[in-house]
Parts: structure tokens; sequence; C-alpha cells
């Protein structure tokens, strides 16, 4: 058996009682005082999350050479990326399927990244082949990552973390933490306000037990991670993405910005360009889309769409879903036929023999909190 790999605050973790499990070949806390109670923490107050399973890489390069150079492998306007701001990307493959997505953060000295713990060997592969020759891509193995999300998330932070206050949604800026000197980003993936920090691991669990002292923060695990995620109509790789979904079909043709599009100053160029701009032009054949279960019976990933309550094909499936502890009812994410993609429309969903009714549902099912 394949030993996992550990969290640099494995034992803060046992210690707090947390259950563990395995995600991406690493050991992680999945809950500790309960699903329901750590969610709620997020949406009313402020958890903190361990994120340090993800690959924090670095890109050894002036930041206009490397930005231009990244632009070859995403569809991001990268090079429009100004210093302290980060944006949301992904990898795409020649068919226009997305191999990953990815946080890109631009600091005055350097870009750094965020990838997928599951694709880190498969992203570093597409930046090692992708970029220049002499353009040395570190994956960061030295540092942990937090994750503080929820309302009250910059009350609990801006005593320890001077500047954190002033930061908006997307803005990077190196700040100390506790006293500790870290990379902070206002974002997160649980559609609340909050903050990322990026620091070395041997000062994290200092920093983590400064921010667990403050009155707002709980800590929680993926359990809770998955469901903020879900309502907030987030996507997960492997799940809701994957390298046969192109980023129209997966509605996230709002993260390639105007200068990538046709007709734009540096349209196209990155792999997957034709039918990615064609699907931006004129539409895709299908759209992942929200579903709202009618009744108390959760419809997760893997199950069947139909049009009808008997008879014919299936036309979609569910690829995320589960209670939603903020709805108080079951809330999902598949893809249907673009002609089904609309508010209402009425489908069926196979669970154990049976077709039960789901209706169609508009994005996100508990609206974003960011500080804009």
């Amino acid at each position: 058996m394949t030993s996992l790999d550990r969290l640099p605050l494995d034992a803060l973790h046992r210690e707090l009682g947390a259950r563990m499990g395995e995600f991406a070949g690493t050991e992680m806390p999945m809950q500790y005082a309960g699903v329901m109670a750590e969610h709620a923490q997020a949406r009313e107050h402020a958890a903190l999350f361990d994120v340090s399973h993800m690959g924090q890489v670095a890109i050894h390069a002036p930041p206009e050479a490397a930005a231009a150079a990244l632009e070859r492998l995403v569809p991001q306007d990268v090079q429009g990326l100004k210093p302290g701001r980060q944006r949301y990307g992904f990898f795409t493959n020649p068919d226009g399927g997305i191999e990953d997505d990815l946080m890109i953060a631009r600091t005055d000295n350097a870009l750094r990244l965020v990838i997928n713990a599951g694709r880190k060997d498969a992203g570093l592969a597409l930046l090692r082949a992708g970029l220049p020759e002499g353009m040395a891509v570190e994956l960061l193995t030295d540092r942990a990552l937090l994750a503080l999300q929820g309302p009250q998330a910059e009350a609990a932070l801006a005593p320890l973390a001077p500047g954190a206050a002033e930061m908006r949604f997307m803005d990077v800026a190196g700040i100390e933490v506790a006293g500790v000197p870290a990379l902070v980003t206002r974002s997160g993936y649980t559609g609340e306000d909050g903050y990322e920090i990026s620091l070395p691991a041997d000062r994290a669990e200092a920093v983590a037990r400064a921010l667990l002292e403050r009155p707002q923060v709980a800590p929680a695990g993926l359990g809770a991670r998955d469901t903020l995620r879900l309502e907030a109509g987030l996507c997960l790789y492997g799940q809701d993405i994957d390298s046969g979904t192109t980023p129209v079909e997966a509605g996230l043709g709002w993260a390639i910005q105007k200068a990538r599009r046709t007709g734009g100053a540096r349209a196209g160029g990155f792999p997957g360009a034709a039918r990615i701009l064609k699907e931006l032009d004129e539409g895709a054949a299908r759209a992942r889309v929200g579903l709202r279960p009618e009744g108390r019976a959760p419809m997760r990933a893997g199950v069947a769409l139909f049009e009808e309550e008997s008879g014919g094909e299936s036309v979609g499936e569910v690829t995320s879903g589960g209670f939603g502890p903020t709805v108080g009812a079951p809330v999902a994410m598949g893809y249907v036929p673009a002609r089904l993609a609309r508010q209402g429309q009425r489908l069926w969903g196979e669970l154990r023999g049976r077709r039960l009714p789901v209706a169609v549902s508009d994005l996100p099912f508990v609206p974003a909190r960011y500080k804009t």
C-alpha cells in the first residue's frame, strides 16, 4: 500500500480531534465538530481550513516574460494581470478540454500559481514542457497554505496581519501574519469573504494556533469545504470539469478575458483555441447547470438525468450533489443539453431504479459575499 503524504499541521489536526481521511494522496482532516457545524461556522463566522495539499508553484523568470509564456498554456489575460492581483484560470488541451484549473497570482517580481493537489504532477509537466527553455518551474514543497473563510475572516485576521483589512477580493500582498512573513490573497473557494495564507511550513502551526485563538475562528475539514463550494456553484476538478469539458460548457467563459477572445489584442494562441473561441461566440451544445431535487433525497455524482419520467435515453448526469446546509435542501450540479439549460426546466434523476423530479436552477445556490 502506498503511504500517504502528511500535512505540515498533521499533529495539530489530530490534537484538535480531526477525523482524518485520504484525498489526492494526502491524509486530510475531513471533519472536527461535524460537517454541518463547520459549514455554519464558515457561513456565519470564520473557519480555518488547511489546504497545504494544493500545489504551490513559482515560475522563476521576470513576471512579464513569465506572463507572456503562460498565455501559451491558458486562455487568460496573464499579461494584463497587475502586480498585487490574481485571477482564476485553467490549462486547456488541443481539444478544448480543461486539464486543470488554477489560481494565477502576480507579485512585484514573480508569478505564483496554485494548482490542484491531484493534478500536481500533470500541471508541472505541462508547465515544464510548455514554457521556454531556461524558465524554471518550482513546486514549493516547503510551504503550507491556510484558508480562513467567512464573514468574520477580516475581523479575525486584521489584528494579526496589518494591511489585511485593506485588501479586496483577488488582491495579493506580502504581509506578516502573527509575525511570520506570508503571501496572502483575499480569495478562497467557499463563496464567502476570506483569505488564503501561504507561509513557511515550519511556521504554519504557530500561525494556525494564533488564528484559532481568535474568538471568531474554528477549524473545518474537507467535508464542509465540499458543501460550501457546491452551494457556491464552484467546480471540483475531476467531477464538474475535466479534460473532456470545455470552459464554455462548464459556464466558465467569464474567466476568459476580452484580450484572448475573438477580436482581442491577443486572441487565441492557447491549446484548443479554435473550439473554445467558437463556443464563446456561438454557444456550446451542453451546459453545466444547478439542480434542485424535489423532496429530501440528495442526487449525488453519477445520477443519470432524463427528460421524461419514463422511457427515453439519458440526457445528462449529475457531477456533484448532496445536502446544502445553508439552503436547507438537496442541491446538485450537472450537465444537460443547452436546450434544457433553463431555470425551472423539469428533469428526472434516476435513483435506485426510480426516477425522481429535479428542477434546473441558476447558480450559485447561495450568493457570493466577496469584498469587492
